[in-house]
């Protein structure tokens, strides 16, 4: 029997899922419930014509089934040709504020290519549950051809219609599907499976047809203008009712079935005349964003980004420029890795710690790649270096004098020389001991000891010769021999000893030096030691004179902030000689750190002062604020009864190093912190732990910023430490770096969904305020607090819970109440930064651009291996961009070509010129993709 139709309004229904390829559960449980799902589906579409699904936007799903069953790959394939199966565009649902925008951009490609090769991809920027979206995601979807994007949370209150034009930075618009009233799941519970309830007996056939009718109602609050409604039939994990398509039947001619690409055929692509939102979609005012997932699990947000940057600024340009093979099939594994964990249940640490553990394994994995492609490429090209010489390749499109940390082999001290004689300045960080080795044994242990040796390696060293006197039988030993040697005659020579004797490895000397060197752009430079002095050019002292803004000098972090340098002489660092070194910096007494262009003096509680150009000082930077957070990995929740500890009970200054080129103090301030959060009390316990935090405070020759490194063993549990910087004027917004573009922030969020709309934002390469700017090493989450007096950065955030019922900033579960006790990050937690004054209090300019470039990617070195008789090679050049505000974020051999991906992160319009010629006009924050020539080689 048909039912009256319970409305005239035309109704389009579309069944999908929304899919979480990880979550509370791992990866290949949740894939198991996958494939069984998608059996059923499939098999009752090929039964039904009628039926039709999109599967949630992503091809991880379609790949993740058909790896478990390859033999349905046809009948996958016939349905998605059919254009009843919408699959893509997208490999996997991202967290847009997590990734970097290259990230973005290679999802999109991926999933574009896997739909196609499916048969056709939906051409829908399906963005469903994302936990916000960022400013430059409308051009991105135009780049690739997409003409409409489908959004829910992040949606500000001033829309009030179900389609809006979303605009990029540049002007880009997009026509947008806003699904109000329930999201992706604003259809959910319109359907179910035919049944009796409640007291009267009453069936589901006879509830459809008012739900349908309030459904309806709602929906056509948001289309005045009329036309089909879009109701979005599913749910987490969940598949269509079984006699979906019969109940939709028995409704009348004013509903149907279809899906999402379905539906946007029927809407006019033009979004001229719709209501304008320009940038980021952060608001809390529609749905809840749960921003605390930009500061849970802290360690991934750094394994991503190192994982990232190694990929898309060293591997890939190296593969492209300095490669004659291809290593494609690494580097696309790489990618696949990165981009598989920036689904936005993985990246953002909201998950089970199971799911936490393989994400950060994944990252890993692409990170080892990346390093196995660098160590690919600079093998070939150490290989045509003597083996006490060192390749340094620069992974930025500009000239920079940088500083890097190498090995060499020396007695006293060196300078580096280019294959033109240049010489570079150099400073001894650490000079290691000859002595490897020296004790006595009697003879009867002299095979055993030999046993020691292998091949010819001997503490991790060759063997380059070794004698016998007097009873002392003396190795030694050096990075690389070119002599024979044969353990045989050593053992021949000790075979009759007798008595006692003494075993003696001595190794040639060496030491640890920091080396200021010029780098081409995109380009390889070949230096060796050589005897000879260094000596510092022109500085001021006191007040900081003016200089030049950005030299772009940079230096690997784990080398300047590690052992190496912590083991320097500070008397020993000045080195005396003829190579000069520009804009020195030093230590003066015990807290006096000075450059010329900045001068940085350690104050009494631990915090420190900069003095810039111009005679601006900002004091009490770097105070330490722990508080309580009783909240869970999506959102932050300080208890009622909180206790906030910045105060150390002891401060003392440690010298690193004292210049020319590296100058540092450690800051050691020891804290008392409650150990962990008292749920029941809404407080923090009473019982405390002594914690140090270690903050290096280290500035280098010629560098407008100060770098820091903030060092702690996270003791404790359910709270969060913020790193403190008050800011030079105060401050009514933010600018941060992202994906693609610097977006302005003021200092509140728009709240009015139930979630508490705190104002804490993500930021990328830096955040800059009232003057002030921090370059960040990887995504972190920054507010401008004090009435837009301070900047706080958050180095950790300890939780127990993937989502607590009774959370205190939000009025609803976010997902179930799991403990995970991995989340609250306890151990060593190391964070890096550095701290740039500039002019202006309100936008920051190139010269903050170019810093954060400069800070994110240091210089890349390798130890050459060819023969010592080998000839250094002559200085070689990549790609050169220039631009004002225009920045490069890959370049990849593509197609047998040179791609190169450039942003123009500028407010003004400006002209990218590239190495051979290429000029492209380019419009404010425009994101734009060139094809260049090969670099020339000589």
């Amino acid at each position: 029997m048909r039912m009256t139709p319970a409305t005239e309004t035309p109704i389009v229904v579309v069944p999908h899922t929304h899919w979480d390829r990880e979550w509370y559960l791992p990866f290949q449980r949740f894939r198991l419930r996958l494939v069984a799902l998608l059996d059923e589906v499939i098999d009752r579409m090929e039964a039904d014509p009628r039926q039709h699904f999109t599967l949630d936007g992503q091809m991880a799903a379609v790949d993740d089934y058909l790896e478990v069953r390859p033999e349905r790959r046809e009948r996958v394939a016939a349905l998605v040709r059919e254009g009843r199966l919408a699959v893509g565009p997208w490999q996997i649902l991202h967290d847009e504020f997590l990734c970097s925008g290259e990230n973005i951009v290679r999802n999109l490609e991926l999933g574009l290519r896997r739909a196609e090769e499916l048969g056709a991809a939906m051409r829908v920027g399906y963005l469903p549950d994302q936990f916000g979206h960022c400013a430059q995601t409308p051009q991105i979807l135009r780049l690739a051809g997409i003409e409409h994007a489908c959004v829910w949370r992040g949606v500000p209150s001033a829309v009030r219609t179900h389609a809006f034009a979303w605009e990029s930075p540049d002007g880009t618009a997009i026509r947008t599907e806003y699904m109000p009233e329930g999201g992706y799941g604003n259809a959910a519970s319109m359907f179910e499976e035919a049944g009796l309830y409640g007291e009267g007996q009453v069936s589901e056939a006879a509830l459809l047809p008012g739900r349908v009718s309030d459904f309806a109602e709602r929906m056509r609050a948001w289309r005045p203008e009329g036309g089909p409604l879009l109701a979005m039939y599913g749910s987490d994990h969940t598949a269509p009712a079984a006699d979906l398509a019969d109940q939709i039947d028995g409704l009348g001619n004013g509903m149907r079935l279809d899906t999402l690409a379905g539906y946007m055929a029927t809407q006019d692509p033009s979004a001229e005349s719709l209501p304008r939102v320009r940038g980021e979609l952060r608001s809390h005012a529609r749905a809840n964003i749960l921003p605390g997932v930009i500061s849970a699990r802290v360690h991934l947000k750094q394994a991503m980004s190192r994982a990232e940057r190694l990929v898309e600024r060293y591997a890939e340009p190296l593969d492209a420029l300095w490669w004659d093979g291809s290593a494609s099939s690494f580097l696309d594994m790489a990618w696949r890795r990165l981009i598989e964990v920036s689904c936005h249940d993985s990246v953002t640490g909201c998950g089970s710690d199971e799911t936490a553990e393989q994400v950060a394994a994944r990252m890993a994995e692409a990170e080892q790649l990346g390093r196995a492609v660098c160590d690919l490429v600079t093998a070939g090209l150490t290989a045509a270096l003597p083996f006490d010489a060192h390749l340094v390749f620069n992974p930025t499109p500009a000239r920079r004098t940088a500083v890097v940390v190498l090995d060499v082999g020396a007695e006293g001290e060196v300078v580096l020389e280019d294959a033109a004689g240049r010489a570079y300045p150099a400073q001894t960080l650490e000079v290691a001991a000859t002595t490897l080795y020296d004790a006595v044994h009697p003879a009867s242990d002299l095979p055993m000891v030999l046993n020691r040796v292998f091949g010819r390696s001997l503490f991790g060293q060759d063997i380059r010769d070794w004698n016998v006197a007097d009873r002392t039988l003396t190795f030694f030993v050096t990075q690389r021999a070119e002599t024979p040697f044969d353990i045989a005659h050593v053992r021949e020579a000790v075979r009759d000893a007798q008595g006692e004797w003494r075993v003696v490895t001595i190794a040639d000397p060496r030491r640890t030096v920091a080396a200021q060197v010029e780098a081409p752009p995109l380009g390889i430079l070949a230096v060796r030691p050589t005897p000879g002095p260094t000596t510092t050019g022109p500085t001021t002292t006191g007040t900081p004179a003016p200089g030049p803004t950005v030299p772009g000098t940079s230096v690997p972090r784990a080398s300047v902030a590690g052992a190496s340098v912590a083991g320097a002489s500070v008397a020993g660092a000045s080195v005396p000689g003829t190579a000069v070194v520009e804009r020195p910096v030093r230590a003066e007494g015990d807290d006096v750190l000075d450059n010329g262009l900045l001068r940085v003096q350690i104050a009494g509680d631990g915090t420190f002062s900069i003095s810039s150009s111009g005679g601006r000082v900002v004091e009490g930077l770097g105070r330490v604020m722990e508080g309580g957070d009783l909240g869970d990995t999506y959102n932050y929740a300080p208890p009622r009864r909180d206790r906030l500890v910045d105060v150390p009970e002891s401060v003392r200054v440690r010298a690193v190093t004292a210049g020319p080129l590296i100058a540092a103090f450690d800051v050691v301030r020891t804290y008392r912190w409650p150990a962990k959060g008292d749920l029941p009390g809404d407080a923090r316990s009473e019982a405390e732990e002594t914690v140090p935090v270690v903050m290096r405070v280290e500035l280098r020759a010629g560098e407008p910023f100060v770098r820091l490194r903030v060092s702690f063993d996270n003791r404790c549990e359910d709270h969060r430490v913020r790193l403190h910087l008050p800011l030079p004027v105060p401050a009514s917004s933010s600018f941060a770096e992202g994906q693609f573009a610097i977006v302005e922030r003021g200092l509140a969020s728009e709240g009015g969904c139930g979630e508490v709309p705190l104002p804490t934002f993500p930021a990328s390469g830096f955040v800059a305020a009232g003057g002030l700017a921090a370059l960040l090493e990887h995504v972190t989450e920054y507010e401008v607090t004090g009435d837009g007096r301070e900047l706080a950065l958050t180095l950790v955030r300890s939780v127990g819970y993937l989502s607590r019922h009774h959370n205190a900033n939000r009025d609803q579960p976010a997902g179930p109440e799991l403990p995970t006790p991995r989340a609250q990050c306890r151990g060593e937690r190391v964070v890096d930064l550095a701290v740039m004054p500039y002019p202006s209090g309100g936008v920051p300019g190139p010269d903050v651009l170019a810093a954060a470039e400069s800070f994110r990617h240091d210089l890349l070195t390798a130890a050459g291996y060819g023969p010592s008789s080998t000839p250094l090679p002559s200085v070689r050049s990549g790609i050169e961009l220039t631009g004002e505000g225009v920045v490069m974020t890959s370049l990849r051999e593509r197609e047998g070509q040179l791609e190169v991906r450039l942003v123009a992160e500028h407010s003004q319009a400006t002209t990218a010129t590239l190495t051979g010629g290429v000029t492209r006009p380019m419009r404010p924050w425009e994101i734009a993709t060139v094809n260049v020539p090969r670099p020339q080689t000589p």
